[in-house]
């Protein structure tokens, strides 16, 4: 149904790439340079929104959608966002390691003049794990452009999270359930 709209990604994540191409999305990717910073009042799910809102903002949309998204992990209220150097994704997925923590996404759809967003949350329970394992990690999987330092998708999802609650695809980057929806509904006002 919605495969023969065009729609631009503004997205340069291959895991939200792969996500929008599993839903059977006609879609190009077009990047703008955004400068991704927030008021510190802001939570979790409103920095995400507003990070998504900052880089639709960026288009201007005459027939196509665009969509865009930010992914923000947060633990115990601390933003955990994309680890600066190897150091700082070590602290990060040690403070990860044997806790609940918690992945916002904020989307947002603009079609024309129209702008509409929305956010999921998901809750990420770690096992504990050791500074070896966490070494291992990050050597063989280079977690540095991903928030938290970790994907779901590889090792870390596959060995360290011991489950989730919410949507899988939201810890992807990208909550394609309330996506579809959002589209459908976009649509077909």
């Amino acid at each position: 149904m919605l495969n023969n709209i065009p729609i631009i990604l503004a997205s340069k994540s291959p895991r939200r790439q792969e996500l929008l191409t599993l839903m059977g999305l006609n879609f190009k990717v077009e990047l703008k340079d955004v400068d991704e910073s927030y008021p510190e009042d802001l939570g979790p799910a409103e920095i995400a929104v507003y990070i998504s809102e900052k880089k639709a903002k960026a288009f201007t949309a005459d027939h196509e959608i665009v969509i865009t998204a930010d992914t923000i992990v947060a633990l115990n209220g601390e933003i955990l966002g994309k680890p600066q150097d190897r150091a700082h994704a070590q602290e990060m997925l040690a403070k990860l390691s044997g806790n609940k923590h918690e992945v916002y996404t904020g989307v947002t759809i603009v079609k024309g003049n129209e702008m509409h967003s929305f956010f999921d949350r998901t809750e990420v329970y770690c096992k504990s794990v050791s500074s070896e394992e966490i070494d291992f990690y990050i050597d063989h999987y280079k977690p540095f452009d991903k928030a938290g330092s970790y994907g779901v998708q590889d090792w870390w999802g596959i060995v360290v999270v011991q489950r989730i609650e919410g949507s899988y695809t939201n810890v992807m980057g990208l909550p394609t359930e309330k996506l579809y929806n959002e589209l459908i509904k976009l649509l077909t006002r």
